[in-house]
């Protein structure tokens, strides 16, 4: 993609602007792709599902290229508006580096880690009992019981667990920006406007309930591991409760497309 097809794609009134700020990059269950600028490159760019995949190294390769040619794009505005970007202020970028780290230690955003290391632990030594749950319902199936529900029932399984996958390192990321943007404010010209923190802390308290609403699933499926998945759901439901508190009006923030 060059220059021209950028600047085109970003002045097409059908695409929602930010709408891709505040969303949970599930495109394969969004009913925005249309209307969304990042899924618009991805097509023109033909990206592979590599470079879609959030954990995966192809992704935050591909992501520097954009940036990069998203930089040269805000040079040539800025030089067009009179704008000197290499002027910038030293003690400013330290106020950055330190916001970065204090988001870094904050304790919503160690929950979020030591969630994402209990639900990847479970993931991690869940083939035993997942053979287990599918020989079962086979057996009932071979028995001609219920099978439509069968099928129900293993689908919502296998919904359940994508779920859990997808937003095992999401909900970190997304906490870890809504505190980093708190800590470091927001300029006085723009204090009445709804706060970006406040947006990503709400896409991450969605996906926490998400992710409630998969363990549940799995606590009905797999008794035998009752104890750990209550752990799991008691440490993800203190951690929704710290972001409210942390984001008292970030359900009341409105995502561009989404909440309107």
């Amino acid at each position: 993609m060059d220059r021209e097809q950028l600047k085109k794609m970003a002045e097409d009134p059908r695409l929602i602007s930010g709408i891709y700020n505040y969303c949970d990059r599930w495109c394969e269950r969004c009913n925005f792709t249309s209307r969304c600028m990042n899924f618009a490159m991805a097509e023109t760019e033909n990206l592979s599902p590599e470079e879609l995949d959030i954990n995966n190294e192809a992704f935050w390769k591909k992501m520097g290229e954009i940036f990069a040619f998203t930089r040269e794009l805000i040079e040539l505005s800025a030089g067009e508006m009179g704008i000197d970007l290499d002027s910038f202020d030293e003690k400013e970028t330290e106020n950055e580096r330190r916001s970065f780290e204090e988001a870094k230690d904050h304790v919503i955003t160690k929950m979020a880690a030591d969630y994402a290391d209990k639900a990847r632990e479970w993931l991690d030594n869940s083939e035993g009992i997942l053979k287990e749950k599918e020989n079962e319902l086979l057996s009932r199936v071979n028995l001609g019981i219920e099978v439509n529900k069968i099928d129900e029932e293993a689908l919502t399984i296998k919904d359940a667990l994508e779920v859990i996958a997808f937003y095992l390192f999401f909900i970190q990321v997304k906490v870890m920006r809504a505190l980093h943007g708190k800590i470091e404010g927001v300029p006085e010209i723009i204090e009445d406007m709804p706060k970006d923190s406040d947006g990503s802390a709400k896409i991450a308290m969605i996906s926490i309930e998400r992710s409630i609403s998969a363990w549940g699933i799995m606590l009905q499926n797999f008794t035998e591991d009752e104890d750990y998945i209550l752990n799991i759901l008691v440490l993800l439901k203190r951690l929704y409760n710290n972001v409210m508190n942390e984001f008292p009006e970030a359900m009341s923030f409105v995502r561009p497309g989404f909440d309107e």
